[in-house]
């Protein structure tokens, strides 16, 4: 049994790893923000000594795209500096780490999808800090995976998903980017990788590194809200009308990359673990919606 301690228990991704990581045979401890303040170093030390975990799992960030451009300070200081901190926290108590980091990371410029020695080049301050959170990480210990990931979805929390549910039940007509390409990856798939992969990176038999882990199969965000608002037509009996736009119909501040399509290959390799296809995880989310809303 492989002792874990999970930080950012509260978020989409964390309530998915705390609701499946009994039943992978792990012991947790997971603490959310209100129980540890990830940019306080001697509080780090403090949860790191009291829970002896064998692998740290990060999955606490600052994930507001947008808002990013108006609060880079709060950005860096969660997704840069905690990072390192965290890394500098599991090398003092002899654990490994487990850090989650994005797509963001990568300006979308490649054709094809993006595998880990691909350069980085973020177009914006979320990106950015992501992609400087990586390197501390690197730096601070050996024993790390971070795990890039993509276009994340669940039951849990807010993501792009839950906003085609809500704007389908309201609206007749829905405009949705379909010029952005990338790998959807619902939270069910993150969290069971993760768990698979701690124990080996805990016993040594993964290699420490970069890897990126998401969703089997690439779309553009018209065709992911396409088969959100098709599954939920069986529910609901509405079938609102969606219309495809460009990025450049749809202004934001922060740019987006055109392609965020990420290779698992490597992760399925070392890990022995690959993501569902998109589309079976889109039908098990929206279903378990529909039949019982969650948080």
């Amino acid at each position: 049994m492989t002792r874990l301690l999970l930080l950012g228990a509260g978020g989409q991704v964390g309530r998915e790893i705390a609701s499946r990581a009994a039943g992978a045979g792990h012991e947790l401890v997971a603490l959310d923000h209100a129980g540890l303040d990830i940019t306080d170093a001697a509080a780090l030390t403090r949860a790191l000594a009291t829970a002896r975990p064998d692998v740290v799992i990060n999955a606490a960030a600052y994930t507001a795209v947008d808002r990013a451009e108006s609060e880079p300070e709060r950005a860096h200081l969660i997704n840069a500096v905690a990072p390192g901190l965290i890394a500098t926290a599991c090398a003092e108590q002899g654990a490994a780490l487990v850090h989650l980091s994005t797509d963001y990371v990568f300006d979308g410029t490649k054709q094809g999808a993006y595998v880990e020695t691909d350069p980085v080049a973020p177009l914006g301050v979320y990106g950015a800090s992501k992609e400087e959170g990586e390197r501390a990480v690197r730096a601070a210990l050996a024993r790390h995976l971070i795990v890039r990931t993509s276009w994340v979805y669940g039951i849990h929390g807010a993501n792009f998903l839950k906003t085609m549910l809500r704007l389908g039940a309201e609206r007749e007509r829905l405009t949705i980017v379909a010029d952005q390409h990338g790998c959807p990856t619902a939270t069910a798939d993150i969290a069971d990788g993760l768990l698979a992969a701690a124990p080996l990176l805990a016993a040594g038999t993964l290699a420490p590194g970069t890897y990126h882990l998401a969703g089997s199969g690439a779309t553009t965000w018209f065709d992911f809200a396409t088969a959100i608002l098709e599954r939920a037509g069986l529910h609901t009996g509405r079938h609102p009308e969606i219309v495809p736009i460009t990025t450049a119909d749809y202004p934001t501040p922060a740019r987006r990359p055109a392609n965020s399509e990420l290779s698992s290959d490597a992760f399925a390799r070392a890990s022995g673990f690959r993501a569902a296809p998109w589309q079976e995880r889109v039908v098990e989310v929206v279903d378990a919606l529909l039949a019982s809303p969650a948080a």
